[in-house]
């Protein structure tokens, strides 16, 4: 005690504080027993009725089942992959304009249609309708957005909006 006096130190103070430090170790070792107790009972059902071969099979068949989800997972990436290609090459822009060709009084019955692929290729079909003349239909190749053949306005009109278009994968 003679310590404690030479520090300014009650000794009393000293002790009680022992005794709450034990207190709080004592709540704690009793908290961990019960949940080493909960775990201990975990374990004793998860073991329970099963010897050490059952418990391994039902581990083997869940490794066959994980190599088997695998392996279909490779498959379906596979067959997405053909199927993100094919698209890919099909017409997935398009545009159309109606407008009276002839300005007759016949209304907007003539229309060029725009097809392209992811490419910008494809093609525009023109249909011009005249109430005197009949109707007369041209088709124009694109490559690459462009056309080798002189477009007209309402042609140039559809293509540039087919090309500015969003594909399918945008």
């Amino acid at each position: 005690m003679e310590l404690f006096d030479s520090l300014g130190l009650d000794g009393s103070y000293i002790v009680l504080g022992i005794v709450v430090a034990l207190l709080l170790i004592f709540i704690i070792q009793i908290i961990v027993l019960v949940k080493q107790s909960k775990l201990k009972k975990k374990y004793n059902t998860f073991m329970e009725g099963s010897d050490g071969k059952t418990l391994e099979s039902t581990i083997l068949n869940r490794f066959k089942e994980v190599d088997q989800l695998k392996e279909d997972a490779k498959s379906m990436k596979d067959s997405i992959h053909r199927i993100t290609e094919n698209l890919l090459n099909t017409y997935q822009k398009c545009s159309i304009v109606k407008y009276d060709a002839f300005k007759e009084m016949g209304g907007k019955l003539s229309f060029s249609l725009c097809l392209l692929d992811d490419n910008n290729s494809g093609f525009i079909i023109t249909s011009m309708h005249s109430s005197r003349e009949g109707c007369y239909t041209y088709i124009k190749e694109i490559i690459k957005g462009e056309s080798f053949v002189l477009l007209s306005e309402e042609e140039k009109q559809v293509l540039s909006e087919a090309k500015n278009k969003k594909n399918y994968f945008e």
